[in-house]
């Protein structure tokens, strides 16, 4: 694990060594153990490394035998011994033990073709000196980050927008135009970002860069197959032999791995899976039991604490927890936001944040259970597509007839089913609309928009699959989208952030084609959700924790944001230039006051609140 930067020199400067360096410092957090660095006449490439698998020998840049090929890599190849060992069998040999040089020795025996080959998490990119050709990719979920910056006299990438910032060739620009599409998602739902001219790479994504060209290309296409002629049964059996086997693939380390652990199914089967083999601590060699990490609030009913202590104790295994306070919603949020390159407002990145420090005390690895919602269905979302599907059933005509006459009328029961099931599943795909609508954004806004259904941002996901149920679809959708954009982009950072490598056993290729099978039926209905990652939990876990209702990392900030300290707090900022510059803060201030006397408003206010310090970082202070 490490984070890498680099650009394409396109006239030679004497302090290319000194801004390289600068480029990496700034990201010296997801790899404080080791630096390195490569510098020719055409690339500099800069890395920070976080020492996990080969502690001795994986150090990066590296180079091939002779130096024709060298590559920077973040992330771990959780099969790499296998590949080492078919990559030998023809004639490779190998200087170090590290999944680093297995990426390099592929590129040379298979080019591209090495990316159908590696099982893992990562982002890397390859200078090949004699084709003069530099080649990258990331994994197919987007799990580690990529970023690139490209104008016709600069060519610069690395694992985060901030290494940019000390290149004296990148210029720093603010894209106000994608703020109203920002304020529907709560993340920018598509390659670019706020910065102009820096784009993410796409998961399942590749590159190649040459003569001033940039080509990029999907190599890995995410592909529903699903199989109606197996039973609950099977795919319960079928998910325990499947995911064991990615936990231990997972659990591949020279340093000890530890866990995260919410009181709900997901880290709950990943911590016992974990634990279920033998672990030797590498500093004491000692065989110890799995450290469970926890975080909740003093006295909240929404903390899960007690639930993880809980399960902690059933399974034998010791946990370490943590209570946050209000104030630890505050004291480093500006800080967060830098941390995060792109703002973000999912308030659930606060106590990820504290969750990973506390970690990183002890380890340098956890394993958590993101992804299992997205592939299994676990959210109220696909729910209510479930509901839909009888619906559904009524002619399309009259479904939208009926939607529109009542799109209008006042609030009934019912009234959101029937006017949702007139519309295409794109169209009420509800992460469009998920803090502002796009009506209502334009009571927020400085200069307001005209037309522009955010919609349309991800329907182009939705027309890849539409000849899926619309649960299979939004499951889709939310895997190229929610999942890539809001929870990958905190589970990284913030994990990062405290030079702690977060795993994540359910977003495995093996995983991913098991998943891809199992009907919508198994997996959310009317009543339930991961029916059959459920049911395969609760022949590993206590039943209470199988069967436990999904809370999504609850936080208390609806409340705290009552409180007169931190109404203050956020109505001071609402008041000043950054919010004056973008937004009506009579508006932004009439939504906090009406927050505070009783309204719902929690999620726009962080949205706003969260957004301006965002901007403050990077466009004030730096």
């Amino acid at each position: 694990m490490c984070g890498f930067v680099g650009y394409k020199i396109f006239e030679k400067k004497q302090d290319d060594s000194k801004i390289l360096k600068s480029m990496a410092d700034t990201i010296i957090h997801r790899g404080p153990d080791s630096e390195g660095y490569y510098i020719d006449d055409d690339i500099a490439l800069g890395f920070r490394r976080l020492s996990i698998i080969d502690l001795d020998g994986g150090s990066q840049p590296m180079c091939n035998e002779d130096s024709s090929a060298v590559i920077t890599f973040n992330g771990e190849i959780y099969n790499y011994r296998e590949l080492r060992a078919e990559l030998i069998a023809k004639g490779h040999v190998f200087k170090t033990n590290s999944d680093t040089e297995t990426i390099l020795h592929g590129y040379e025996e298979y080019g591209k073709g090495i990316l159908d080959k590696l099982r893992g998490m990562y982002a890397f990119v390859i200078w090949n000196k004699k084709t003069q050709t530099l080649f990258g990719a990331r994994d197919i979920f987007g799990i580690k980050p990529f970023y690139y910056y490209k104008t016709d006299k600069a060519f610069m990438f690395g694992s985060e927008i901030k290494s940019f910032l000390p290149n004296p060739d990148f210029k720093k620009d603010f894209r106000a135009e994608l703020l109203p599409d920002y304020l529907c998602f709560e993340y920018i739902p598509n390659e670019n970002t706020f910065f102009r001219d820096v784009y993410k790479l796409l998961g399942g994504h590749c590159f190649e860069y040459k003569d001033g060209r940039l080509k990029i290309e999907k190599y890995y296409d995410i592909k529903y197959n699903i199989d109606r002629t197996k039973s609950l049964d099977y795919w319960k059996n079928k998910i325990i032999e499947v995911f064991r086997e990615s936990v231990e693939a997972h659990r591949i380390s020279d340093v000890e791995v530890g866990c995260f652990l919410s009181s709900g199914v997901d880290s709950s089967f990943v911590a016992k899976e974990v634990s279920s083999r033998a672990a030797v601590n590498p500093n004491t060699n000692i065989e110890e039991p799995v450290k469970t990490f926890s975080i909740g609030y003093e006295g909240n009913a929404l903390s899960e604490l007690d639930d993880a202590a809980e399960f902690a104790r059933a399974v034998n295994l010791p946990n370490i927890q943590r209570k946050m306070s209000g104030d630890m919603f505050f004291e480093d949020q500006a800080k967060i936001q830098y941390i995060l390159d792109e703002p973000l407002c999912n308030p659930s990145e606060v106590p990820l944040y504290y969750l990973a420090e506390d970690a990183s005390r002890y380890l340098k690895v956890v394993l958590s259970g993101e992804g299992a919602d997205e592939l299994f269905g676990g959210y109220p979302l696909y729910q209510a597509e479930a509901q839909l599907s009888k619906y559904e059933k009524v002619p399309s005509v009259l479904r939208r007839a009926a939607s529109k006459a009542l799109s209008h009328a006042p609030n009934f029961k019912g009234k959101h089913f029937i006017v949702s099931g007139g519309q295409p599943v794109w169209k009420r795909y509800a992460r469009c609309n998920y803090v502002f609508t796009a009506k209502d954004r334009n009571t927020v806004l400085k200069n307001k928009v005209t037309g522009g259904d955010p919609a349309l941002l991800t329907k182009g996901v939705f027309d890849k699959v539409s000849g899926l149920d619309s649960e299979s679809q939004c499951q889709y959708a939310d895997i190229h989208v929610w999942m890539a954009f809001d929870i990958l982009q905190k589970a990284d950072r913030m994990s990062m952030a405290h030079s702690l490598e977060l795993r994540v056993p359910f977003l495995d290729k093996k995983v991913l084609e098991l998943a891809m099978q199992i009907p919508p039926e198994y997996r959310a209905g009317a009543d339930f959700t991961k029916l059959a990652l459920r049911e395969a939990a609760a022949t590993e876990i206590p039943e209470r924790s199988a069967k436990m209702k999904k809370k999504g990392f609850p936080v208390p900030l609806d409340a705290l944001l009552r409180e007169d300290k931190y109404y203050n707090l956020i109505k001071e900022k609402f008041a000043g230039d950054v919010a004056a510059k973008f937004f009506d803060t009579d508006a932004v201030i009439k939504l906090l006051d009406d927050h505070k006397n009783g309204a719902h408003n929690m999620k726009k206010v962080w949205m706003i609140y969260t957004f301006i310090l965002w901007y403050e970082e990077f466009f004030v202070k730096r």
